[in-house]
C-alpha cells in the first residue's frame, strides 16, 4: 500500500551538504514505511544542471512545482484503480519557505512536513552574507560592508561568498520569503512541524508558536512536535538525530487526532 508521496526540498548552501546523511536516513525510513520519496537538487545545487550563480528564487520554486507534478504523474501511472496518494512537501530550513511558495503559486493540494522551519527568509540571507565579513572588523566596518554587499545586489551584481556566486534574483527572493500558509485546497490538508533540540525540556520559540497558530487558523490539520537531537544542518561534523527520524515517520504514517499543539519527546 502506498501511504503517500514525499518530495524533499533541501536548505540553503552548506546546510544542504551538512544534512545529506540525515535526509538519506529519513528517506529510507519513509520508503520502508510505504512512501514514495523523491530527493531533488535545485538548479545549481548538487548534481543538478547549471551553476549556483544561475539560480533565482523563482527558478527554485519552479523546480519544486515540476518535481511535485512529476511525483503526482508517477502515482497516476502506477495506481490507476486506487485513490491518489497524498503528496507531502518536506522542507528543511529554507526548503520550508520554498515548499509553501510552490504550493501557493501552483494551487496544488498537498500536505507539509517542516524540519526546523524559519518564519522568514531574511535572517537566512543575513546569516549567509555575514560569512563574507572578515575577522576583526569593528561594528562600523561591518555595517559598511553589509551595506556595500546589499548595494551590489541592488545594482544587479552577483556576490562571491564562501565559494558560492549569489545572484540578486536568489538573494532578494530569499529575503522576501515568508512561511505563510497557502490557501486550503482540501479540507483535510495536514502540517507536521518538527523542531529539534538537545535539551529534554525544550519548547518551541514564541515566534514558532505564533506562526504555527496562523497555519491552524487557515484550516490546516496541524501538529507541532519537539524532538531530541543536534542541529545537524549546521554542526561542524556530520551528526545524526535518530529520534527525529522515528518520530517523523510515525507522524506521517499514523494520523493522530488533531490537537492544538503536540510536543513529542521521543
Amino acid at each position: 500500500m502506498l501511504y503517500g508521496q514525499v518530495l524533499y526540498i533541501h536548505p540553503f548552501t552548506e546546510e544542504m551538504n551538512k544534512s545529506r546523511r540525515m535526509v538519506a536516513l529519513q528517506a529510507r525510513s519513509f520508503a520502508q514505511a510505504g512512501f514514495d520519496v523523491l530527493q531533488m537538487d535545485l538548479l545549481g545545487c548538487g548534481d543538478s544542471s547549471g551553476n549556483f550563480g544561475d539560480a533565482t528564487w523563482q527558478s527554485w520554486v519552479d523546480d519544486v512545482v515540476r518535481a511535485s507534478r512529476y511525483l503526482q504523474g508517477r502515482a497516476d501511472r502506477h495506481n490507476l484503480h486506487t485513490p491518489p496518494a497524498p503528496l507531502w512537501l518536506w522542507g528543511l530550513r529554507a526548503g520550508c519557505l520554498l515548499a509553501t511558495q510552490a504550493a501557493a503559486q501552483s494551487g496544488m493540494a498537498c500536505n507539509f512536513l517542516f524540519w526546523q522551519a524559519p518564519s522568514l527568509g531574511q535572517p537566512l540571507l543575513n546569516q549567509f552574507l555575514r560569512l563574507k565579513l572578515a575577522d576583526g572588523l569593528q561594528g562600523a566596518q561591518t555595517k559598511g560592508l553589509m551595506k556595500h554587499m546589499r548595494q551590489k545586489l541592488q545594482d544587479g551584481e552577483c556576490l562571491e561568498i564562501a565559494g558560492y556566486q549569489l545572484s540578486p534574483g536568489l538573494a532578494w527572493g530569499l529575503m522576501q520569503a515568508t512561511l505563510a500558509p497557502p490557501e486550503i485546497q482540501e479540507t483535510d490538508q495536514r502540517l507536521e512541524w518538527f523542531e529539534l533540540s538537545t535539551l529534554e525540556t525544550a519548547q518551541p520559540s514564541v515566534v514558532t508558536r505564533e506562526r504555527f497558530a496562523q497555519w491552524q487558523q487557515t484550516g490546516f490539520d496541524a501538529r507541532l512536535h519537539m524532538a531530541r537531537g543536534p542541529a545537524f544542518w549546521q554542526s561542524t561534523g556530520i551528526e545524526d538525530a535518530p529520534a527525529l527520524i522515528s518520530a517523523t515517520t510515525a507522524a506521517l504514517r499514523a494520523k493522530a487526532p488533531a490537537t492544538a499543539i503536540k510536543f513529542a519527546h521521543p
